[in-house]
Order: C-alpha cells, then sequence, then structure tokens
C-alpha cells in the first residue's frame, strides 16, 4: 500500500475501505472497486456522466479526490435504482419517454434529475432543463429526457 491511503466510505449501503493514491480521483477508485455505472466522459467536471451522491449531494466524482470520502455516503444511479422509489420511477420514465439512446449520459441524468426533484424540483420545463445543464448528451436533443423527468416531478412527492 505504499503512497496509497486506506480510505473507508459507505458505498450503496455497504462499508467500503479502499487504498487510493492522493490523487487519484473519486470516478477512477471506484471504476477500479468496479462501479461501471460511473461513466468517465471528461474528468474535468463538464459532462456529468460520472454523478453520484455524495452526503446526498449530486456530485461529479471525476474532481471530487477519492482520498477525500473517509466516513461519508455514496450512491451510485444503478444501486440507488435498485432501493429507492424515486430514482426507480425515475429509470422507468425514462424507459417509457424514449430518454435512452447509448445510455453513456443515463447514469449521470438519473443522479442529477433525483436530485432536482429530492430538493422540491417540479414539473417545470425550464427549470429542469437548468438542473440538467451540467450533464452532456450527445444523442437525444434532450426533450425526452426533460419528458422523462417532468412525468416523474408532476407525480412524485418528496
Amino acid at each position: 500500500m505504499r503512497g496509497k491511503t486506506l480510505v473507508t466510505f459507505n458505498l450503496n449501503g455497504c462499508e467500503v475501505s479502499l487504498p487510493v493514491k492522493a490523487e487519484e480521483s473519486l470516478l477512477n477508485a471506484l471504476r477500479r472497486h468496479g462501479c461501471t455505472d460511473l461513466k468517465c466522459g471528461c474528468e474535468a467536471g463538464s459532462c456529468g456522466s460520472c454523478a453520484l451522491l455524495l452526503d446526498g449531494l449530486a456530485v461529479k466524482s471525476c474532481i471530487i479526490p477519492a482520498a477525500s470520502v473517509n466516513g461519508k455516503q455514496i450512491w451510485t444511479a444503478a444501486a440507488l435504482c435498485e432501493y429507492d422509489t424515486l430514482a426507480k420511477s425515475l429509470a422507468e420514465s425514462f424507459i417509457d419517454c424514449g430518454a435512452v439512446q447509448c445510455g453513456f449520459c443515463t447514469p449521470g441524468m438519473i443522479i442529477a434529475s433525483y436530485a432536482y426533484i429530492k430538493d422540491g424540483g417540479k414539473a417545470d420545463r425550464q427549470a429542469i432543463r437548468r438542473a440538467l445543464s451540467g450533464n452532456l448528451c450527445r444523442c437525444t436533443g434532450y426533450k425526452k429526457i426533460v419528458d422523462a423527468v417532468e412525468k416523474v416531478a408532476g407525480s412524485f412527492f418528496c
């Protein structure tokens, strides 16, 4: 473990300890650990494909140092969709509305949408677009993504 720090945190409901290098991003540490629903798009915090929940806040894991998450709670989109009703509803709505094309951006879009609705976001198309503005989709043109989020935001009460 030379040159590495052991970081312990809760990942998707389970305690995990990972050896990480000081300069390693949370994205790379989690992908190395097998969290492949986190996508590596830009590694600069611009595209949102690596978004996850860190202590309940949507963050871009590519710009978070892995060594900084000791004692934190982390949820990835795939696990959140298994255990959380809102996340599961969003995933189903993305499918129903045809908002999933190549799927690369979908986990990050689910995380951003989840955070928007959890924070009291409503079925307001302009507000949804603003909430998703940090996430890039190269396939859909966003209309179907906004449709999917609007559908859930209009029917889900947190």
